[in-house]
Parts: structure tokens; sequence; C-alpha cells
């Protein structure tokens, strides 16, 4: 995972093209910025299923992804330090 202080710096430079769309394979990149894994199949099968994918628009048939609204998605995916399970997920286990 990037520092924080790289984030920022990344981010201040990007921050013009907040509008951009990119494509699958540059968001699959950026989301690696952030230290977020996800290859471009895994964006699209988010996508096909309805799951909690980040939003994109469609440019005719081909799906691309504004920056900015990628970016907030992915630091909505990162939480605070945990020290153990949520509630919700101990309730969950067996044995």
């Amino acid at each position: 995972m990037i520092p924080d202080r790289d984030i920022d710096e990344v981010e201040a430079t990007l921050a013009d093209g907040d509008e951009d769309l990119l494509t699958r394979a540059e968001a699959s990149a950026f989301l690696g910025l952030f230290g977020i894994r996800m290859k471009p199949a895994t964006l699209a099968r988010l996508w096909s299923t309805g799951n909690d994918g980040p939003p994109c628009r469609h440019v005719r048939s081909k799906p691309h992804y504004p920056r900015g609204l990628l970016r907030d998605w992915a630091r909505s995916q990162i939480t605070e330090v945990r020290t153990g399970a949520p509630a919700a997920a101990r309730g969950r286990r067996r044995g």
C-alpha cells in the first residue's frame, strides 16, 4: 500500500483530470495507487453482476470510469485500522 503522503502527491497532480474517463485497464492501474488490486476482468464482473463496484459511464457500449468517482469509490473501500472482526462478521462464524 502506498503511504498517504504519496497518494496525496499523486492526487494533487491528477486533480485537474477528475472528469477524465479511464478504460477498465486504466481504472485497474489507478486503483493500484490506493492499494486496491483489481483486474479489469474483476471490474467487468462487478459491473455485470450489479455488485458494489465502482461507478462507470458508457460511451457507446464501452465502460469508462470517471477518475474523480473512481477515487471516491476507492477511498470508500478502505477501512480504518481494525483489531478484530466487526460484530456482524463475528455472528456469522461457526464453531
